[in-house]
């Protein structure tokens, strides 16, 4: 069967295993349902902003065009940086989106693949966001009322544990299996400034996640669809927002948001 589409983010189901979705123009394409077997995917050479949905020749992010690129809120810098956001003092890209979005409840969390690293993501977003980073543990650390005051917490993180993941690692299933968890939460709760105390989430409750994967590469290989627009392969599973295949090679399918494809299954 033949579906065509831009690309996008799969979306996710906290499951046993995680469930991945891919929207494509011809329906919901059931990505588990495929591993284990042949895929062949074919980019047109056609990008559409994933803002604005105009065609461009090139994207800039992950799938922007360069005006959305500078002016749209879904860019702006707070997305990486949250210490920056001023949405509760109404400054933004987009004030309505940034009410909409980042002057609403957050959370600070700790989450473990090859090693342990703090984030910060709308509550609404749990488990969205530790499924997408390939986290196989994670726990809430803090909650905030807004955007700014979650990454003021994670800035002042972010000399002692990281707040990256190592996508390398994570693909090769290297796992912090010695971390305990709420032993670090307990060590990290004494290392947040009094100011932000109040903000402490004190649940013991830990998020196990396990990923639809048959088979993990022991190197890995990206494909570049710029580079290598088509190309085919056993799908030996899913992990983070990655398709695995089983000669080692891995794509990013979040990377190519708007390029228009054909899948074939």
């Amino acid at each position: 069967m033949k579906y065509t589409g831009n690309l996008q983010k799969m979306k996710v189901q906290l499951q046993e295993p995680v469930r991945y979705q891919l929207q494509m123009n011809e329906g919901i394409v059931d990505m588990n349902e495929l591993i284990g077997h042949p895929i062949h995917m074919a980019y047109s050479g056609q990008i559409n902003c994933i803002v604005c949905g105009r065609k461009i020749k090139k994207a800039f992010g992950q799938g922007f065009c360069y005006p959305c690129f500078i002016n749209a809120p879904e860019n702006s810098e707070c997305i990486i940086r949250p210490e920056l956001c001023r949405a509760h003092e109404g400054i933004g890209r987009d004030p309505e989106w940034e009410k909409n979005n980042h002057l609403q409840p957050h959370t600070v969390y700790l989450a473990l693949s090859s090693a342990l690293k703090v984030g910060v993501t709308r509550d609404t977003q749990i488990p969205t966001r530790w499924i997408d980073q390939g986290a196989w543990k994670a726990l809430t650390l803090a909650e905030t009322p807004n955007r700014y005051l979650a990454g003021c917490i994670e800035v002042a993180l972010k000399n002692h544990l990281s707040d990256k993941t190592h996508w390398q690692k994570m693909l090769k299933n290297i796992l912090a299996e010695d971390t305990d968890l709420m032993e670090e939460k307990e060590k990290i709760k004494q290392l947040i400034p009094e100011e932000f105390q109040q903000y402490f989430h004190s649940s013991s409750e830990i998020t196990e996640i396990h990923y639809p994967v048959q088979a993990y590469p022991t190197k890995v290989k990206s494909i570049n669809l710029d580079k290598t627009p088509e190309f085919e392969g056993n799908l030996m599973g899913i992990k983070g927002q990655y398709l695995i295949f089983e000669d080692e090679r891995v794509i990013n399918l979040r990377k190519f948001s708007g390029y228009f494809v054909e899948l074939s299954v």
